[in-house]
């Protein structure tokens, strides 16, 4: 099952959305974005599952989350 990632970046009203391959850890990029955040890393670095590259700039995470294509998404008044 491949992992959907939803990023949020600061100041843009879009988000990013990355499919990642099959064999996606969701803990270690959780792992890897919070070394990106708290370290010297400038650039968190994404692979999707095609094999292209995405970099967002650690600084400019607003969120991420971690899901997979399956997962229910509620949208609207009556989402809980």
């Amino acid at each position: 099952m491949a992992v959907i990632v939803r990023i949020g970046v600061l100041h843009t009203p879009k988000e990013i959305e990355i499919e990642l391959a099959d064999d996606a850890d969701g803990d270690k990029l959780a792992a890897e974005v919070e070394a990106a955040i708290s370290g010297d890393d400038k650039v968190l670095w994404l692979t999707d599952r095609r094999g292209r590259r995405v970099g967002i700039p650690a600084e400019r995470l607003a969120y991420l989350e971690i899901g997979s294509p399956h997962e229910e998404r509620h949208v609207g008044f009556g989402a809980q």
